[in-house]
């Protein structure tokens, strides 16, 4: 089980080599958990609800700390 919560550092708004903006389903500096590494991507919830993949290198790692244990 992973529990890694991550930072996004990019921008919402990113410029193509053609000249289009597209706009991410992330914001700038909120945290989002992550729900698995997929062939080095993050897979996340975005502010679409849905989950996709998004490159390490646009977030921070804010918490990688491994899940409690319980103890009966």
């Amino acid at each position: 089980m992973i529990k890694l919560k991550i930072k996004y550092i990019g921008e919402r708004e990113i410029d193509t080599p053609n000249s289009y903006k597209i706009f991410m389903d992330v914001i700038p500096n909120k945290i989002y958990e992550v729900l698995s590494i997929e062939k080095g991507f993050y897979r996340i919830v975005d502010e679409s609800e849905e989950d996709y993949l998004y490159p390490p290198e646009k977030f921070e790692i804010v918490d990688n700390s491994p899940p409690a244990h319980i103890v009966a």
